[in-house]
């Protein structure tokens, strides 16, 4: 049996937000990572089986693939609001969210600003702030250094055009001076009620594992699951059917 799917074109102040929305059941949020499209999901889980027991919002965050992003800036902190605003606008008040690295990231600030809103999250390689190494990495985020193939990838998932993907590099190298955009203390973070899991590599190149221990503690409610021998995002390919299984499992926990 096939599920709805409408596609709904939010207007938040001067920004367009595109989402698909998908099944009739409890709202649960998606949240995809940085360059990435809300379709990224298919990669990770069976969405039809999924929206035969949630109702799927998939947005394409701000500057990424159909949502526009016509203030030329770009910040987590942003996105969240775009969140919580998207969710208004579809007449939604508690859901379940769930990220992958910048996504992740997005839900720190959702989880802490509304934390009545959210009833639980996995969050996917998502860090209280950015360390060095990540630093370092995003200063290296340029349109030259992407090999075709890349490219061709990329210009499949943002329909705007190479413009559109080049700014999206560029706001990349930005996060590598920002430090007024993720910087999560035990005490704010504190303000979380959803139970929460976590979700790390173990060699993610990005955010040491170390930071995931920093969340763990932090967290009232958290759960954690370090994936051994893994990088950044560990929730495709082999990983993808142990993933699925266990967020789904604690999605679905009374």
């Amino acid at each position: 049996m096939s599920t709805t799917r409408r596609t709904h074109v939010v207007s938040i102040e001067n920004l367009r937000m595109h989402c698909e929305v998908v099944g009739e059941g409890p709202p649960l949020v998606l949240l995809h990572g940085f360059t990435g499209v809300g379709a990224d999901w298919a990669h990770v889980f069976d969405l039809e089986a999924l929206a035969r027991e949630y109702q799927l919002i998939l947005p394409d965050l701000r500057g990424h693939g159909r949502s526009d992003n016509p203030s030329g800036t770009f910040s987590t902190g942003q996105c969240a609001t775009d969140v919580l605003a998207l969710v208004d606008a579809l007449g939604i008040d508690r859901f379940r969210a769930m990220g992958m690295s910048l996504g992740a990231n997005t839900l720190l600030h959702v989880g802490t600003r509304a934390p009545e809103r959210v009833e639980r999250m996995v969050l996917v390689s998502s860090t209280p702030y950015y360390p060095e190494s990540a630093r370092r990495i995003m200063a290296a985020l340029t349109e030259e250094s992407r090999a075709e193939a890349e490219w061709a990838e990329l210009r499949a998932k943002h329909v705007r055009g190479d413009d559109q993907i080049r700014e999206l590099w560029r706001h990349g190298r930005g996060f590598a001076g920002r430090f007024d955009d993720m910087g999560f203390t035990p005490p704010w973070l504190a303000q979380v009620k959803a139970p929460t899991l976590l979700v790390q590599g173990d060699r993610d190149p990005l955010y040491p594992v170390e930071l995931t221990l920093e969340l763990y503690r932090a967290l009232p409610d958290a759960r954690l699951w370090v994936v051994p021998d893994a990088g950044h995002v560990p929730i495709f390919l082999k990983h993808r059917e142990a993933f699925a299984r266990m967020s789904r499992e604690f999605l679905g926990a009374a």
